[in-house]
């Protein structure tokens, strides 16, 4: 099938296209952005390659630009990188032509364009958050930051930082705006079923082994003195920057545990509408401009708000977030806990789902006992080839109605807690069935349909938009209409 088929697929299950996984994780070269497509050149002269002057007298060929797309250009090396990204993952790019490398990465840029037209935002503070996990991945694959910037031939830290932060911020455009495409996208019952019918009997999905779980977690208790210790440290910062004139900013970024506000001094743009806690924006929008909060809770920890400028309905604001932490006998404990349940319940003492409900700290499945939805498909199944690799190992070998060993993992704080899972039941590889996998199926089929949502919204946006394909890539076939014939 074709790449763009292929791309369109993974936008809709939400996890972005095989570009956009590649941009967020490579070297690329930074995009130029185009502000007035009235001065772009003739395309006799932007298909040339130019030669430029560097410090060091030494001449370097500067990129051919392969197409203008909106208020972004794809430069020649954009393509050929793309090349070199899919061969080092080790990819397969034997039946991977130029042409469709292109139309991908156009796909791309068109998306991001109209993201940014229908006034779609990202937050700074969110694509910084999402760089640090980055660069925090790469660095734990070869070593150090001096070994990452070594093998992306970047100079330092910050001018890798801004590169993917161009690269990322694109990225998150362009998927939201796939999303927006796709949100008002329903499928009925009886569509579900004609989808069903449609397929050759011999072309029915066959779905892997799945299981049915429940937990029990267990989270270690945060002593009162540890919170209080937070809290008296904000109290400390805030009566600094109103009774000394000290610089909130300076303290963000030496002492604030957000990672992705921190290096910005702690700065934020926040709108109502925003997708924060709502205690954040309660604080944040019953303060006046220069006013400085008292600390608050929210799930990630305690925070204290200077809000710099209100803006109609955004307000610009500077936040420092502590965490407080447990302590090691209050983990301690908790493993305790968690093995004196599991314990009671191999003896045949405890019910499961009673333990669940009478001990279990994760409020979402306390109440049923336990129970896992999986999140993606709304239902209880897991299929065991999709679910995460170290759940897997924990519970790959488990059999119906056995129970884990205890398990350690942490929030989104980088807290510690303890869990037990149970395998409720094992469902073996099986063909389709309409009346057993009706929600599988029923995903398969409002795939298709968002699919064509998108495809339609394609043709039309390519119609309405500023779109130059230059020198070879012309002469390409492509499955959209870019050369606009």
């Amino acid at each position: 099938m074709q790449l763009k088929m292929n791309n369109l697929k993974s936008i809709i299950k939400n996890i972005g296209f095989l570009l956009a996984v590649l941009l967020g994780f490579t070297g690329y070269s930074q995009d130029v952005i185009v502000t007035d497509s009235t001065s772009i050149q003739p395309e006799d002269e932007i298909a040339q390659n130019t030669v430029t002057e560097t410090n060091n007298s030494e001449r370097r060929k500067v990129d051919g630009i392969a197409a203008v797309i909106g208020d972004y250009i794809i430069l020649d090396s954009d393509v050929d990188m793309m090349y070199k990204d899919m061969q080092s993952q080790g990819m397969s790019t034997a039946d991977v032509t130029d042409c469709q490398l292109a139309g991908s990465l156009m796909e791309n840029k068109l998306y991001a364009h109209h993201a940014i037209q229908d006034s779609i935002i990202v937050m700074d503070a969110e694509v910084n958050s999402y760089i640090d996990q980055q660069i925090s991945e790469m660095v734990r694959q070869v070593g150090s930051m001096e070994k990452v910037l070594e093998f992306y031939n970047k100079e330092d830290e910050a001018e890798f930082r801004s590169e993917l932060f161009e690269l990322n911020k694109e990225r998150q455009l362009a998927n939201r705006m796939q999303q927006k495409i796709v949100e008002t996208v329903e499928i009925t019952p009886e569509e579900v079923r004609a989808y069903y019918e449609s397929l050759p009997e011999d072309e029915l999905p066959v779905f892997g082994e799945e299981v049915e779980l429940s937990q029990i977690v267990v989270e270690p208790e945060i002593p009162e003195s540890e919170k209080q210790k937070v809290i008296d440290r904000l109290k400390d910062f805030r009566a600094d920057v109103l009774d000394n004139d000290a610089s909130f900013a300076t303290k963000a970024v030496l002492y604030s545990q957000d990672p992705g506000s921190a290096r910005d001094g702690g700065r934020i743009s926040l709108s109502r509408k925003d997708n924060f806690v709502k205690e954040f924006k309660d604080v944040a929008f019953s303060l006046q401009g220069g006013e400085v909060s008292e600390p608050f809770e929210t799930e990630f920890g305690y925070h204290i708000i200077q809000v710099d400028r209100i803006r109609g309905q955004k307000v610009d604001l500077r936040h420092i977030l502590l965490i407080p932490d447990v302590t090691n006998a209050s983990v301690e404990e908790a493993k305790a806990k968690v093995d004196s349940i599991r314990k009671r319940i191999d003896e045949g003492v405890l019910d499961f789902a009673e333990a669940a409900r009478e001990f279990s700290d994760e409020e979402e499945t306390r109440s049923d006992g336990g129970k896992l939805i999986n999140p993606r498909t709304g239902d209880t199944r897991f299929e065991l080839s999709k679910i995460d690799p170290k759940l897997y190992d924990e519970v790959g070998d488990l059999q119906e109605g056995e129970l884990s060993l205890r398990m350690r993992d942490q929030d989104r704080t980088g807290r510690p807690f303890f869990k037990l899972i149970k395998v409720n039941k094992r469902i073996a590889e099986h063909e389709a069935n309409y009346a057993t996998d009706f929600t599988k199926i029923k995903e398969l089929a409002l795939r298709d349909k968002q699919l064509e949502a998108i495809e339609e919204w394609q043709k039309e946006k390519i119609g309405d938009t500023y779109i130059k394909v230059n020198g070879k890539f012309k002469d390409c076939e492509y499955s959209s209409n870019w050369l606009k014939n």
